[in-house]
């Protein structure tokens, strides 16, 4: 009986002492609170303020234990919202408004990309691309059921070219089309892909160049950071605080001069691209996160999300105008 008692005491004292740890005066929680944040796509260039705010404890700061998951074709950051199973994620305007349009509860906070990295790479030596009519007669690869498909569909109305007047490719992730010529006109994402397929041509003595629908009146909104309406409404200073941080880890992970641990919090994940190819991916990716030096990182571009709402009911992939501007951060707005 005695070791039991011993035993009960010890116990009383562990998690006392344990609650001691979690609490501090005034009744504030002092343990760092668990979040999964769900990312769109695999670690990469496009991902470096995320896994530098974690790496280099923005979030901690903020007393946020964050789970930064990378995404994939596999994974929805929206669903894993709705299910619990992820409190923040990173999603394309078009999966907000496809959503949105099905009656999903979500919230975008943030718009990382002012640019959208999607374009399209062509060999300049073979042809000039500067306005939307240079496409005329030529083969371009689209991902059927992407938002380049949208993305170009909409150019191409906008021009008011017929898409007839083009000969639309289905492509995947295999560039072989693009490296046999089959498809001189291929999509990319700027600023790692395009950096990848660059370097192999120039390698190659063959010059490129991009055609950017953002030139030509195409403003279709990329990855935002997002979260559900019910963590809005319960947690709103938890979601004050990771916004915050991940602002802030963006902000430090597009300075030239923390190019180096940048580098190599991208690599503890990514292992397979060079250190001068990233540097390189890092250099394109800082001209579209903040194209604007006036315009603070992760600001919401309003009219952007308008139109490309409008594209979006104009080529039937919603059913009806969603009025996606309430669904948008208001304090982070153009």
């Amino acid at each position: 009986m005695k070791k039991i008692r011993i035993t009960i005491r010890i116990a009383v004292w562990v998690v006392l002492l344990f609650l001691c740890n979690l609490w501090i005066p005034g009744g504030k929680v002092f343990a760092e609170e668990q979040i999964v944040y769900r990312l769109k796509w695999l670690i990469n260039a496009s991902t470096a303020g995320d896994v530098f705010a974690s790496s280099q404890g923005f979030f901690s700061r903020e007393k946020l234990n964050v789970e930064v998951k990378a995404g994939g074709p596999e994974r929805d950051a929206i669903r894993e919202l709705e299910l619990g199973y992820a409190q923040f994620g990173v999603a394309s305007a078009d999966q907000v408004i496809r959503a949105l349009s099905k009656g999903a509860r979500v919230k975008v906070l943030a718009q990382l990309f002012q640019v959208n990295p999607l374009q399209w790479i062509y060999r300049a030596d073979a042809f000039t691309l500067t306005r939307p009519m240079d496409l005329a007669g030529k083969t371009i690869g689209i991902t059927y059921g992407g938002n380049d498909e949208t993305i170009m569909r909409a150019l191409l109305a906008s021009a008011g070219m017929d898409e007839t007047q083009v000969v639309l490719a289905g492509v995947r992730y295999d560039y072989t089309p693009f490296f046999q010529n089959k498809v001189p006109i291929w999509p990319v994402y700027r600023n790692t892909q395009g950096i990848l397929l660059s370097d192999k041509l120039k390698a190659g003595e063959e010059r490129v160049s991009f055609f950017n629908p953002a030139e030509h009146g195409v403003r279709f909104v990329a990855n935002s950071v997002v979260t559900s309406k019910k963590m809005m409404d319960q947690a709103p200073e938890t979601v004050r605080r990771f916004t915050k941080a991940l602002l802030a880890g963006w902000e430090a992970a597009m300075m030239p001069a923390n190019e180096t641990n940048v580098i190599r919090a991208l690599t503890v994940h990514d292992r397979d691209t060079s250190k001068p190819v990233m540097r390189s991916q890092l250099a394109a990716t800082r001209l579209m996160i903040q194209s604007n030096p006036d315009i603070p990182i992760g600001t919401i571009d309003t009219e952007a999300w308008r139109q490309t709402e409008q594209i979006m009911a104009r080529q039937g992939l919603i059913p009806g105008p969603i009025n996606v501007v309430d669904h948008l951060n208001p304090d982070s707005g153009l």
